[in-house]
């Protein structure tokens, strides 16, 4: 009898169909950099409007380095006691092969590491809004590089890196409502109960000041998401990826539904303010749920996110810290909303066999949601606070108060949004006979 021969399980090998939707799905996390500035930029005052576009984009320049550098090498290196990550190797992306795969997957390391860049741009830019009209730019810049690196690195990889204690207790974050969202929301709470509240906070008006543009940004913010949400299953092999796209679109959608009903029964009116935000809210609470849910499930989970976040936007009000465009009510509480609903509504038949409590499961998955819920919340909050004070304390975090009312743009850029200067100074526009030979027509000089 000829001896028996043991196979060897096959190695995967690359996609190229897999490498591409990687890519593309990169590109779309990126542009909801641009999308963010644009959703944030309308809803300040005109005097605020370039600060505001450059606190989002400026993170695509600081993170980026930073990333290259080290930060993917903290994030998803070889786990150092389950805190943070480190490959020498992979300090400057100096030691990797063009076709080196990622570690059970069928993409290369390159396009896992820039996919992965897009989510550590994106997160302190949403911080910003919270800070709107009083921050200098060069503390704004120190505070990124500082934050980054002490907080999002180390809780990227707490949460997704292999060896991590979220990873390891089985804490699910499908695309980020604890490493971003939760992370920044607690992180912009913190900064804003140091550096304290705008002039004329809860006296003057601080309406949006164009809200096409912040339509313009929740257009692209909710066209971008479907990048960031599908594309953290990395491939497109078993349909996880396509649930998640399809709850995506679900939950923004209920989300925005229900907050407008909220606002309708509370306030009287359906505002487009309220539907950018609803949207923006069910995009925050599905991107940590959305591979565990059903679509009936997604639609709960949006409409519980539009309804709460809606009703937490007025806390800063009733407690007096100056949230200026509603950060913490709508990433932090749609990510924990998001977070913690898994233990409920998990159905086990998506990214995992994991079950909620309304599926059989018990309230096992939901105390370890809540570990890794208010785990990320209390060290973001408190490491960011300490940040901005010792950067309040050295340069200094904010601007002067005749800067502020005058106008951080000016002050900071040397530049406004608008220049009305030319407008209605044009000539005359006369009329001009037509010549003889046509017929009745005018000619508008």
């Amino acid at each position: 009898m000829a001896p028996a021969i043991t196979l060897a399980a096959e190695a995967p090998k690359l996609s190229a169909a897999n490498t591409g939707f990687m890519l593309i799905c990169s590109a779309l996390v990126l542009i909801m950099t641009p999308g963010l500035a644009f959703f944030y930029g309308g809803m300040v005052r005109v005097k605020s409007t370039l600060n505001m576009l450059m606190m989002s984009f400026i993170s695509m320049g600081i993170v980026t380095i930073l990333w290259v550098l080290y930060g993917f090498s903290i994030a998803f290196g070889t786990d150092k006691g389950s805190f943070i990550g480190w490959t020498s190797d992979w300090v400057g992306l100096s030691n990797i092969g063009l076709t080196e795969l990622w570690p059970g997957y069928t993409i290369p390391v390159f396009v896992f590491m820039v996919f992965q860049m897009m989510f550590a741009i994106i997160t302190p830019a949403l911080i910003s809004g919270a800070l709107a009209d009083r921050v200098k730019f060069t503390a704004w810049s120190l505070f990124i590089t500082l934050w980054a690196t002490v907080v999002y690195f180390p809780v990227a990889h707490w949460v997704w890196g292999t060896g991590g204690w979220a990873f390891d207790l089985g804490v699910i974050d499908f695309a980020g409502g604890t490493a971003v969202h939760i992370n920044a929301g607690a992180a912009a709470l913190g900064v804003i109960l140091v550096i304290g509240k705008r002039v004329g906070f809860k006296k003057d008006p601080m309406r949006p000041h164009s809200l096409p543009l912040v339509m313009l940004g929740s257009g692209l913010l909710w066209f971008g998401w479907f990048g960031f949400n599908a594309g953290s299953w990395l491939g497109n092999d078993d349909g996880v990826g396509a649930l998640m796209f399809v709850n995506t679109q679900v939950a923004t959608a209920a989300a925005m539904l229900a907050w407008l009903l909220y606002e309708k029964i509370r306030h009287g009116a359906f505002t487009t303010l309220g539907a950018a935000s609803g949207a923006v809210a069910g995009l925050v609470a599905i991107t940590p749920s959305g591979g565990a849910v059903s679509p009936l499930g997604a639609i709960a989970v949006g409409a519980i996110a539009g309804v709460l976040c809606a009703m937490a936007v007025g806390l800063k009000y009733k407690f007096g810290y100056d949230d200026s465009l509603d950060v913490v009510g709508v990433h932090l509480v749609g990510g924990v909303i998001g977070s913690l609903l898994i233990g409920l509504f998990a159905s086990g038949k998506g990214q995992s066999t994991v079950e909620g409590l309304f599926y059989g499961g018990g309230l096992t998955q939901f105390w370890k949601q809540c570990a890794g819920v208010f785990a990320v919340l209390g060290y973001s909050l408190v490491v960011s606070a300490i940040l901005a004070f010792l950067i309040d304390r050295t340069i200094g975090m904010r601007v002067t108060e005749d800067e502020e009312i005058a106008g951080i743009d000016q002050a900071e850029h040397a530049e406004t949004a608008y220049d009305f200067s030319g407008a209605g100074g044009g000539a005359a526009r006369t009329a001009v006979p037509a010549p003889a030979d046509t017929d009745a027509k005018k000619v508008d000089a």
